[in-house]
């Protein structure tokens, strides 16, 4: 491959396809429906799915056989298929999602989830890093291959509008296809963080998560505070109480023995070469207020803490007023929403159960205390490299960005790489992305570095590209 033909390629198709497309999707409110239940009936998942079925149906004109096709199961959320024809007997699977995170609070001045701002050579707007460009970057990278007539496997490429919900509906999508998929060799998945913008970043890993309610009920009905306090304990206390025994204080360790398990050897030596590169900034990317600290000055521990270490964040209340109708009353229950980050290599379901036992054993008081499971997903540890594939990345990297590749785990979960992972376990991954510094996915200002999007392009071309000359040379040599 001819890698300065393909940067001039992938660079003009950004600007004049891809770019234009992505700020009209930057525009839908097609929210997971995990947030939007009536997502069908709203139609915005379905106007995303043709925006994009659409521009995939344009690109196909230039790739003699392929076949664009809306996958619909009863009551699901749809999936977009792009199956290409390759030139040699194989199969590359590339993985993207369309739907979106909803708005969230605290968006600066000129900017909004639904209004793409394109400004300082960013996209602003819910969804256009996470994860919009999938498809456009998928296609194009095909495509750049199919403008020097280099060879390429089959590459089937799966757009889910689930994953924000933690991808429910994609596993019975799959189920669905049966033999239609094949055996791919190979996943490629833009879904994924990077460190920097300087160079490829290579997921080695995904946390799992699991996601509860825990609720303490103490009365059958508020009472006055002045009457009851000293009497009966509130429910937050009892609430405090009850993650102290899952998670210390003052370090945040989380202090159930189930949920924390060993990092593989290879693993802390990718974390110690991530955190000489990235120094400070692993800290530094977040919008700290002055004076803040994070929980380690070493990124190396944090780095650990966040793509192997279980974590628990509390994301949401019910039981509390809104602060200006809070009066002076003892309040029957409190319930939080809990979402545990898990060890790439914890089974949810011991963790699922682990943290149930301790939360329900034994309640302060005799207060009545649930813990309920709203999903639960495992993490995911990449196998070992191919010798091929390591080399490729670094070659992409170099090629494209000037500087050799990288590895780290991710904090977050990408549900579909574990199912793939347990059904097809001689797969090699390439996970990576453009969720780097500052681009705050999930959370106000959200954006995608465009230059970075176009240079991962041309990596996954030129992995793809090695990706058929290896498979050419193995057949060679049976």
């Amino acid at each position: 491959m001819d890698n300065s033909k393909a940067r001039d390629f992938v660079n003009l198709r950004w600007d004049e396809s891809i770019l234009p497309q992505l700020v009209e999707y930057v525009r839908i409110p097609n929210k997971s429906p995990m947030f939007d239940p009536e997502w069908e009936a709203h139609g915005h998942m379905e106007a995303a799915v043709q925006l994009m079925r659409r521009w995939a149906e344009q690109e196909a004109r230039s790739l003699p056989g392929a076949r664009v096709e809306v996958l619909r199961l009863p009551g699901r959320t749809p999936v977009l298929m792009v199956d290409v024809p390759g030139d040699v007997d194989d199969c590359v699977l590339m993985y993207g999602h369309l739907d979106k995170q909803p708005e969230f609070s605290g968006w600066s001045d000129g900017l909004d989830p639904w209004t793409p701002v394109l400004r300082d050579g960013k996209l602003y707007g819910r969804g256009g890093a996470d994860d919009g460009y999938a498809l456009f970057a998928s296609l194009t990278a095909i495509r750049a291959l199919r403008e020097q007539g280099v060879p390429h496997a089959r590459c089937v490429v799966l757009i889910e509008a689930s994953e924000e919900s933690g991808s429910p509906d994609l596993s019975h999508h799959i189920d669905a296809l049966g033999d239609r998929l094949g055996r791919p060799t190979l996943v490629v998945c833009l879904d994924a963080e990077c460190g920097n913008y300087e160079q490829l970043w290579c997921t080695t890993s995904l946390r799992g998560n699991l996601i509860g309610s825990l609720r303490v009920d103490v009365l059958a009905e508020g009472v006055h505070s002045g009457t009851a306090s000293g009497v009966v304990p509130s429910s937050f206390r009892i609430l405090r109480e009850l993650l102290a025994r899952v998670e210390d204080a003052t370090s945040g360790a989380i202090l159930i023995e189930e949920l924390n398990t060993s990092i593989p050897p290879d693993r802390l030596a990718q974390a110690k070469a991530a955190a000489t590169v990235l120094g400070e900034s692993v800290y530094a990317k977040f919008p700290l207020m002055p004076g803040m600290r994070p929980v380690s000055n070493d990124p190396f521990e944090l780095l650990l803490n966040n793509n192997w270490r279980p974590t628990l964040s509390v994301t949401g209340t019910d039981g509390l007023p809104a602060f200006r109708s809070a009066g002076n009353v003892l309040r029957p229950q409190t319930t939080l929403k809990l979402s545990f980050r898990l060890p790439p290599t914890l089974a949810p379901a011991t963790a699922a159960a682990a943290i149930q036992r301790t939360l329900e054993r034994d309640p302060p008081y005799g207060a009545r205390v649930s813990f309920k499971v709203e999903s639960a997903m495992g993490g995911w540890n990449a196998p070992t490299f191919a010798p091929w594939l390591e080399q490729s990345m670094r070659d992409a990297s170099q090629a494209f960005f000037g500087r050799d590749a990288m590895y780290m785990g991710t904090g977050g979960s990408i549900p579909f790489m574990g199912m793939l992972g347990e059904r097809f376990p001689g797969t090699q991954f390439l996970v990576t992305g453009v969720l780097g510094p500052q681009s705050n996915a999930h959370g106000p200002n959200e954006f995608l570095h465009i230059e970075c999007a176009r240079r991962l392009t041309g990596c996954v071309s030129r992995v793809l590209a090695d990706h058929a000359a290896q498979r050419g040379r193995q057949r060679a040599a049976a």
